[in-house]
């Protein structure tokens, strides 16, 4: 059997003309079905009671809405809040001043409980009770373990992950006054929701693919629009507007840099001008996924900076090979740890120095969480969706990156998804048939390409015929 080195290498890869996928966008946002929001309150009570937790409390704020999103259907702007679901199922929602009104249009039927400390700085407060006799009153804690969830999952081999909080001291310390006092137990419950064993964010449905391929494709077509814009002379803001769409909320802070990046610490576009040989580099998110683009502004290698010229051979076709065995080899069954070494074989981190891990699950959060890792056991699942997320590192030289994401999907849930969503479906099947035929890409059935540019490199950039391709034989 070859090794995964002989499978991609090097020499198999050159700068070749390659056509990309002409987006046609999916213009309509698809809304989550009633029948998923009861779904998702089954999984979750089945979870309760597999981790034996009796109550959990579901923290949020503008930043760390996902998990409390998943269950409401909205987020609370400006404020944070708490949404309390008990494992009979009764649900109570704790609003500050500017949500109350969201309460009825809560995705989860839930009463309300109003509390003004969640609400913005000097806003009115005026309640006759302290923060522990609202939930108090509001919550029977005897006797119960009680589960709160933030926005992240401890993995800390130096600490005790279950008594780890990730949301404002003033309303744990509430909870743990009151727990201390009714005899109950107050640990970290994120991985009910967000775990890569078995958190119930992980796994997917038909119409929650659906509804996550909007981002996911949204994104593509944004940096796509983008790398087709770049020239010298323009700024960094002027193509930084189109990674912005439809008033969409972004999951991450938009990137658009040319040349040297972070310079007096600003993170955002600035009013700088493209320059021939400039590194650039494009990126932009949406619920359900992520896109970045990153090379050098130049039309061939001549006009690259002379101590980069080897910029294709040191750093390029091998990221790309990386890029590409990731989506051949990437199939349900296969555990996190054994996509991680894929990564690890074609592309050796002590070389190309990246440091984070090679893909994650992906959903309203550009980063849920990941599987994949050395050593990881969790297997991979129909229903995930996962990114491609590998930055390396070489010095002197720019990044490269062609990160988007991925479906993973049995043929019971392909079956689903072709019935259910034709649209979705058809679009799949195109960006399969452009993967495999024009850039030699073998997918497993089962992946489901999220976006028109999953597998589409083009590392100098304003070259827009050109991109990275494999030639297998």
């Amino acid at each position: 059997m070859k090794r995964l080195n002989e499978i991609y290498n090097h020499q198999k890869f050159s700068l070749s003309k390659v056509s990309y996928l002409e987006p046609v966008f999916n213009s309509q946002p698809v809304l989550l079905t009633e029948a998923t929001f009861l779904e998702r309150k089954d999984k979750l009570l089945q979870a309760m009671k597999d981790r034996g937790i009796s109550l959990v409390f579901v923290y949020a704020d503008r930043e760390h809405g996902g998990n409390f999103e998943y269950l409401t259907g909205f987020i609370p702007r400006f404020e944070e809040a708490l949404l309390a679901v008990e494992s009979n199922g009764e649900a109570t929602l704790f609003l500050g001043n500017e949500n109350l009104k969201m309460a009825p249009y809560s995705r989860m039927e839930a009463r309300l409980v109003h509390v003004p400390y969640f609400s913005l700085p000097n806003q009115p407060m005026e309640n006759d009770r302290g923060l522990k006799d609202i939930i108090g009153d509001a919550i029977d804690f005897r006797g119960k373990t009680i589960g709160v969830v933030g926005w992240k999952v401890f993995t800390s081999r130096f600490e005790d992950n279950r008594h780890l909080f990730d949301i404002p001291s003033f309303i744990v310390d509430v909870f743990r006054n009151l727990a201390s006092e009714q005899g109950s137990e107050v640990v970290n419950a994120s991985e009910l929701f967000m775990g890569e064993n078995g958190g119930i964010r992980t796994i997917n449905n038909a119409n929650e693919i659906e509804h996550y391929e909007y981002g996911s494709s949204l994104a593509s077509d944004c940096v796509l629009d983008v790398l087709d814009q770049v020239e010298v002379g323009k700024t960094e803001m002027e193509l930084a507007s189109s990674l912005s769409r439809f008033g969409q909320p972004h999951n991450v802070t938009a990137i658009c840099a040319t040349g040297d990046r972070f310079t007096d610490a600003v993170i955002y576009p600035r009013n700088k001008a493209v320059e021939l040989g400039d590194k650039f580099s494009a990126t932009t998110g949406y619920k359900g996924g992520l896109a970045s683009r990153s090379g050098y502004v130049v039309n061939n290698t001549a006009e690259l900076p002379k101590e980069v010229q080897d910029y294709l051979e040191r750093v390029a076709i091998p990221y790309y090979a990386a890029i590409v065995a990731w989506l051949e080899q990437i199939k349900i069954g296969m555990t996190g740890g054994e996509l991680y070494e894929v990564v690890e074989e074609v592309l050796p981190k002590e070389m190309y120095h990246w440091h984070l891990n090679p893909g994650h699950l992906t959903a309203d959060e550009e980063w849920l969480s990941s599987p994949i890792y050395p050593q990881s056991n969790t297997e991979l699942k129909s229903g995930m969706l996962l990114q491609i997320d590998i930055i390396p590192s070489v010095q002197g030289y720019s990044g490269a990156s062609a990160e988007t994401g991925i479906a993973l999907a049995d043929e019971s849930l392909r079956t689903k998804i072709k019935e259910s969503c034709p649209g979705l479906w058809r679009r799949i099947l195109k960006r399969r048939a452009y993967i495999e035929q024009e850039l030699h890409i073998s997918l497993h059935p089962e992946v489901l390409p999220l976006s028109d540019t999953v597998g589409y490199c083009r590392p100098y950039l304003l070259n827009k015929e050109k991109a990275l391709l494999f030639m297998p034989r």
